[in-house]
């Protein structure tokens, strides 16, 4: 049986259905045709969801006493994952499409690159028994959409097609003791993944170094948003777990020291921030180092360290984080690219200018970050290049320095006197007040207001 469009709904598209085993039944004088169909997600609040077809009844007559009878399915579903080097009209090739394959991949050309393919996604392939003839090929692409491509009378069309997807909040409390002695392992054990960790990091950076200043004792509670998914390869048909969202509030306690920090999208900006209780801003004018989550530090700024490849004791201006080949370093800073290359026993290194006479510089890169070269603005957490070793180096880290007016200055220390961002302008603050009181409500937390600074007289 060939699946068929269904007519176009006001509501939007609805769920793709699959033609599984059909039966023929003889009874008396009429012959039913049953189509089973399997359904790519269950109801949920949605945002998309693709194409609904209705099952299709035959009646015929027949002799009375007839006996039952059971009739073959009239197409055959191939479920798989794109193994390694495969392309779409390899991939074709091996499930015999024959002359169809070339038209194939040029419709879907004209929606999806196919050089996207990626190995390991799933995909679905639904062929005739009696003809062997393409029916509907199903591809994920990612957490966000799937290409779906049919056979019609005129050729083939394709589509990229929205999965259905249902936003959910989530509480998660988890603290810091001899067992879980870091972010990760608090909320591994409360079976979170590591991304929330790195999302709530880079919530807090500006006032936590998740790296040195965790204690025994403390305690967080996060509200997060969870998207949740349609299943459109195997399941059961109920949306599950696709990635994290949002982190929506956060209530930690660091060492006695209690933070709270709200998402809140301040209208005419282009993307939200977070604000403590009072509406201050959570974010500084310099990230508190050049990655997305802490790695460890492995050595600091020093007037006198023993250099590990020349020898003898030399100054090292800048702190060195230990982290694998590849990981992403990012931009502490909005500013300028002054540079963006080869620079002696320094490797691969960026340089960037920013406001009140900071620069930043980072060192024994692998690569760049895209576009990334002189002249180029950057945007504070913008990716700028990648973990490497070259230049002099006994292994992959990041040399990253700051300096100040001419002169390199402790990046560790510089950070703590930089101010923050701009709080929440007065004309939104009742706004800002009732989404932080419903994510308090959340959080079964109360707002914490900190003291205004005390200011001494000279």
């Amino acid at each position: 049986m060939t699946p068929a469009a269904a007519p176009a709904s006001p509501d939007g598209p609805g769920l793709v259905c699959y033609t599984g085993l059909s039966f023929m039944f003889v009874r008396s004088t009429h012959l039913v045709l049953f189509c089973l169909s399997v359904l790519a997600a269950a109801g949920c609040t949605a945002e998309s969801a693709p194409a609904t077809e209705s099952p299709t009844r035959v009646s015929a007559s027949v002799p009375d006493g007839a006996a039952d009878t059971l009739l073959p399915p009239l197409t055959r579903t191939v479920e798989g994952r794109v193994p390694n080097g495969a392309t779409l009209a390899t991939l074709f090739d091996r499930h015999d499409l024959g002359d169809m394959a070339h038209p194939l991949v040029e419709a879907i050309r004209e929606v999806f690159d196919p050089r996207r393919l990626r190995v390991d996604n799933a995909y679905r392939l639904v062929l005739g028994i009696d003809d062997g003839g393409f029916r509907q090929f199903l591809y994920h692409i990612d957490d966000d959409q799937f290409l779906r491509a049919a056979a019609t009378d005129d050729g083939f069309e394709a589509a990229l097609v929205p999965y259905r997807q249902l936003r959910m909040e989530q509480v998660v409390e988890a603290g810091i003791d001899a067992e879980n002695n870091s972010l990760v392992a608090a909320l591994d054990a409360q079976d979170q993944g590591v991304l929330l960790a790195v999302a709530l990091a880079e919530v807090l950076s500006g006032e936590i170094d998740f790296n040195n200043d965790l204690r025994r004792g403390d305690e967080f509670a996060v509200l997060y948003e969870e998207v949740h998914r349609e299943e459109l390869f195997g399941g059961d048909g109920e949306p599950s777990f696709s990635r994290y969202g949002d982190v929506l509030a956060a209530d930690f306690t660091n060492d006695g020291r209690r933070l709270q920090a709200f998402r809140f999208h301040v209208p005419g900006e282009p993307e939200a921030q977070y604000f403590d209780a009072d509406g201050r801003s959570m974010r500084r004018l310099f990230l508190r180092s050049p990655f997305r989550f802490e790695p460890r530090i492995t050595s600091r700024f020093s007037y006198r360290r023993v250099h590990p490849v020349l020898g003898g004791v030399r100054p090292h201006l800048g702190v060195d984080y230990g982290a694998p080949t590849g990981t992403p370093v990012i931009a502490v800073a909005t500013g300028t690219v002054v540079s963006a290359g080869r620079s002696g026993g320094s490797g691969n290194m960026v340089r960037l200018r920013h406001t009140n006479g900071y620069e930043t510089y980072y060192l024994h890169l692998s690569a760049f970050g895209s576009g990334i070269r002189r002249g180029r603005r950057v945007f504070q957490g913008q990716e700028i290049g990648k973990v490497g070793s070259t230049g002099l180096s006994t292994g992959p880290h990041l040399d990253y320095r700051m300096r100040k007016n001419g002169t390199f200055v402790n990046p560790l220390l510089a950070h703590r006197n930089l101010p923050p961002g701009d709080p929440v302008p007065d004309e939104h603050v009742e706004a800002f007040e009732a989404v932080r009181d419903a994510a308090l409500a959340r959080l079964g937390s109360e707002p914490h207001i900190a003291a205004a600074p005390s200011v001494s007289a000279n």
